[in-house]
């Protein structure tokens, strides 16, 4: 499967693997996930990666409906400021290619922030590690698994 299936599996977490075709033209990942799989967008999640000034790299799990506040997740990281990544970093850093980067099981152990919004919702959706895959859990199950603090960092 994918480092983040594998490692869900072998923790024993609760999650539900779903699959979708994906279409390379599709203009954003996580509404086509939401569409082929017909779920509220509001429970699919992306995963989006920031750096701060100082380099360090961040994983921030927000809506796929808004986007990334990166002044808040700046704050929440005791950062002065944070940008979003260059996507060729990201893969490099999480060993997934950009459209499937999981916040699960990644090459390298990165700060993660999930949005607050994850936790209005039974159980969330997020990239299983590919493009077409999408890995359902609760939102505390992918905090306990990503080591992730939540944080008010996404915007509608």
């Amino acid at each position: 499967m994918t480092p983040a299936i594998d490692l869900l599996k072998k923790a024993k977490a609760e999650h539900k693997v779903h699959s979708y075709t994906h279409d390379p033209k599709a203009p954003s990942y996580g509404l086509e996930a939401a569409e082929k799989l017909n779920l509220d967008p509001a429970r699919v999640f992306k995963t989006l990666l920031a750096a701060t000034e100082k380099g360090e790299l961040l994983v921030a799990v927000v809506p796929v409906v808004g986007s990334l506040d990166l002044k808040a997740l700046a704050h929440a990281a005791g950062a002065k400021k944070a940008d979003m990544a260059d996507p060729n970093q990201a893969q490099r850093a999480t060993g997934y290619l950009v459209g499937g980067i999981s916040p699960l099981g990644q090459k390298k152990r990165l700060r993660t922030f999930i949005d607050n919004s994850a936790r209005n919702f039974a159980s969330i959706h997020v990239s299983a590690g590919r493009r077409g895959l999408e890995v359902e859990l609760s939102a505390d199950t992918l905090a306990v698994h990503t080591q992730g603090q939540f944080a008010d960092i996404g915007r509608p």
